[in-house]
């Protein structure tokens, strides 16, 4: 028996964002299509500690993540995510932090190139952390940019953000702001990135067309969008059971009666009618959950293991 351990520079040396985006694509409708036995995450210490799991019927694998999560300390994410096989001995254990970002990036590419217009490329991200650069690659890769605004209240942090990704970034137009209102007037893309419990922004502050991402809320005390925003739009989500027990936006507009269960639909749903006609805005929520993971360590068994 083989047991490899990667870390984050060999993960992200061995998974392109396109590859990443593409195998959780296929996640998603094998998970609408029944192919997942994926229990609703254990959550410690109001998610402070997390264990997911994830296995795949129809090819026998399996995927384990266990981490602890500190906004207070970096990186935010430690842990593992351990991928096993029925057919072999060899097993696989990556770095949590690396794959979080990557998947959730992943997810968030697989909902933009569904619901953003074909045209869209002005992309305003708020928030700066952990999670950011990944959002960015993903949305870059299916809806090329030609304009980035990054919003954090810290402008020194969100300027870091923008001097990393500079050189992925090339041929586009690139900026900070603390005003978020301002930022979002032009957007054509949104992705919120925080650990917010409160909505980031009212819901007029948005363009009368635009899709947005949002990511950082996994716990029924944290909000990122307001109830008005999720009433008005087409809400997309990764798992229904996920979202009713962890998305505080969710669950806040579902006790506001602004929203009703009947208006959400599940992203691997959502991909087996791409021909749909989504509205002028679009919102995908997502909490994160284990088939995702499950997706990125694939790849990388699938690449790494002997």
């Amino acid at each position: 028996m083989k047991t490899i351990t990667v870390g984050e520079r060999e993960i992200r040396e061995a998974v392109t964002m396109s590859e990443a985006i593409e195998a959780v694509r296929r996640g998603f409708v094998d998970l609408a299509d029944g192919q997942f036995e994926m229990p609703t995450r254990t959550a410690l210490r109001d998610g402070q500690f997390l264990v997911m799991s994830a296995h795949h019927r129809s090819t026998a694998t399996a995927m384990f993540k266990t981490l602890s999560l500190n906004f207070e300390r970096k990186p935010a994410i430690a842990g593992t995510v351990t991928w096993s096989e029925t057919g072999r001995l060899d097993n696989l254990i990556a770095d949590a932090g690396a794959v979080t970002a990557l998947r959730t990036g992943a997810a968030v590419g697989v909902a933009t190139d569904l619901l953003a217009p074909p045209e869209a490329g002005r992309l305003t991200l708020i928030g700066a952390g952990g999670q950011a650069p990944d959002q960015v690659r993903a949305v870059h890769a299916v809806r090329p940019l030609r304009q980035l605004t990054v919003v954090d209240a810290d402008p020194r942090r969100a300027q870091s953000l923008i001097q990393a990704l500079e050189p992925e970034l090339t041929d586009v137009e690139l900026a900070t702001a603390t005003d978020t209102a301002s930022a979002l007037r032009t957007a054509e893309i949104v992705c919120c990135a925080t650990n917010a419990t409160s909505p980031l922004f009212p819901e007029s502050a948005l363009p009368a067309q635009v899709h947005v991402n949002a990511i950082g809320a996994y716990r029924p005390t944290m909000r990122e969008l307001p109830d008005e925003l999720l009433a008005g739009s087409t809400v997309v989500i990764d798992e229904l059971d996920a979202i009713l027990e962890e998305s505080g936006e969710i669950i806040h507009a579902l006790q506001a009666g602004a929203i009703t269960k009947d208006a959400l639909t599940e992203l691997g749903t959502a991909l087996t009618a791409p021909t749909a006609d989504y509205g002028k805005r679009t919102v995908f929520k997502t909490v994160g959950v284990a088939m995702q993971d499950w997706a990125i360590a694939r790849l990388l068994a699938d690449k790494l293991l002997p």
